[in-house]
């Protein structure tokens, strides 16, 4: 009885296939135990949360080359005869798995062709957000908007198939240039200084954001020279509309992609403030309702009587 198990743990440790089995494991094993090493070496060594992400996800990736590698290095001796299975069962494989082969596609796409990277604001498919994770088939968003005003987290976590890259339009509104248009409107009364309110509405511009433009233009300079586009002006700009009930001020500028709420809110605190020190020369304008004429009301009261 021991002779007949001992004879058979010796033809199965002889058989080639196991040992290949086991070779294979006790590597992938080493793969994945020196992949982890190396993510706590980044995580401890390296500086800089977007280099460290990159950093990692470039490790992960070169485990999985290595992996497979390795096992068709181990298994070199059989891959002739499945050479045909593997071409007639890939043809069913591409079509039934099209949409994830796709995913792949734009996901070397978004690594090679600037679409965006981790950290950028985007719209993708509808949904606009941060981009916080960039995977092997799918995008990873904190999506912005929807119920919430202006960009602020809504707190939902959106996964995109990277596919969409080649589908839709890929909104990317902090890559090259990290800057926005924005504007405000301020309706001012009839009767009040226009020439002041222009004035004061360019000296707050000045104070919040002029910072800001003088950013944009570094910026929008290396734009001129890659792509055919015109010479925009990021300087804060004040246009005037006279309407039916007031005069209304709009204040153009430019301003980080990440600070639009933030400094509106300052632009309208420091406008009211100057428009107070004004006293009543610059006013702010609200909706009235004139009534022309009212019609006479006649009402009569009649007391029933009863007949007895």
């Amino acid at each position: 009885m021991e002779q007949d198990i001992a004879q058979s743990v010796e033809t199965w440790v002889s058989d080639p296939m196991v040992v290949q089995l086991a070779v294979l494991v006790v590597g992938l094993l080493a793969i994945a135990l020196a992949v982890r090493l190396l993510h706590r070496g980044l995580t401890r060594y390296v500086r800089g949360d977007t280099t460290r992400y990159q950093m990692r996800k470039f490790v992960t990736l070169l485990g999985y080359v290595v992996a497979i590698v390795f096992s068709t290095i181990v298994f070199s001796n059989r891959l002739g005869g499945i050479t045909v299975a593997l071409g007639v069962a890939g043809a069913g494989v591409a079509f039934a798995l099209q949409e994830v082969i796709a995913s792949v596609a734009g996901w070397v796409a978004i690594l090679f062709g600037g679409f965006y990277k981790v950290g950028d604001r985007v719209e993708l498919g509808g949904i606009k957000g941060d981009v916080i994770d960039i995977g092997i088939l799918r995008t990873t968003v904190m999506q912005i908007g929807e119920w919430v005003d202006a960009d602020q987290y809504n707190g939902r976590i959106v996964r995109i198939a990277n596919s969409f890259v080649f589908k839709e339009p890929v909104f990317n509104y902090s890559g090259e240039f990290p800057f926005v248009w924005d504007e405000i409107t301020v309706p001012v009364k009839y009767g009040s200084d226009h020439a002041e309110a222009r004035g004061l509405l360019f000296r707050v511009a000045e104070e919040v954001v002029g910072d800001y433009g003088r950013s944009a233009e570094a910026a929008w300079e290396p734009i001129t020279r890659r792509y055919l586009v015109e010479t925009a002006s990021v300087r804060p700009m004040v246009t005037m509309v006279a309407t039916a009930d007031w005069i209304e001020f709009t204040l153009r500028y430019v301003v980080h992609y990440r600070a639009r709420r933030t400094t509106k809110d300052q632009i309208f605190t420091r406008v009211l403030e100057e428009i107070d020190r004004t006293g009543d020369r610059v006013g702010i304008a609200a909706a009235t309702l004139n009534i022309e004429k009212v019609a006479p009301l006649d009402i009569r009261l009649r007391r029933a009587s009863r007949e007895g």
